[in-house]
């Protein structure tokens, strides 16, 4: 396919409009936060980003549009801070969050991508563990009318995808805590039926 094919892709994705409480808005400029297509577009806009950090010699980790920018010392990580905030707002016009821009060590934990990244280790967040308990006390209500096999179906598809999307951290303990809580309440539901 051609070069005019995709960008007539591309636009129509940037100019298809969004959903807000149940209604349609149209898009006038950007790509749609949270939208499918925002990751993609952000990887192919921030690679500029990339090399321009890379070719002074700094380390990044990049998912879209979160970035992290890895320093040894303060001072250094006020440097390159800096430069990356001048190049973004000025070659490639994005604005930067300052509020979610900040510098921290890593003894402290750094938050990324729903986990934290301390020196030694990777933890998940606990609002992320909360948020999957939530979960599964809805899929696994008592007084649910859904039967056990349903149920257990559900529950396997949402623990896999938990349990695939955290593997990088260091979450044996927090496993180890979660899955007997969840079979206690399947058993629960179990007895109601």
């Amino acid at each position: 396919m051609d070069k005019v094919y995709y960008s007539n892709l591309v636009r129509m994705f940037l100019t298809s409009g969004v959903m807000e409480d149940g209604n349609w808005q149209l898009s006038t400029e950007g790509s749609p936060q949270g939208g499918v297509i925002s990751p993609l577009i952000a990887n192919i806009y921030i690679d500029a980003f990339d090399q321009f950090i890379k070719n002074r010699g700094h380390r990044i980790v990049r998912y879209a549009d979160d970035i992290l920018i890895l320093k040894r010392s303060r001072k250094a990580a006020e440097n390159v801070c800096d430069q990356a905030t001048k190049y973004l707002e000025g070659s490639l016009r994005l604005t930067v969050n300052q509020t979610k821009t900040h510098i921290i060590h890593s003894f402290k934990g750094v938050k990324f991508l729903d986990v934290i990244i301390h020196t030694g280790f990777t933890r998940i967040q606990e609002k992320k563990v909360e948020e999957f308990k939530d979960k599964v006390r809805k899929i696994i209500r008592r007084n649910s009318p859904v039967n056990l096999e349903t149920v257990i179906k559900d529950l396997n598809s949402m623990c896999r995808g938990f349990a695939n999307y955290f593997r990088i951290a260091n979450c044996k303990q927090v496993f180890e805590r979660l899955f007997p809580w969840i079979r206690r309440r399947l058993r629960a539901k179990q007895l109601k039926l």
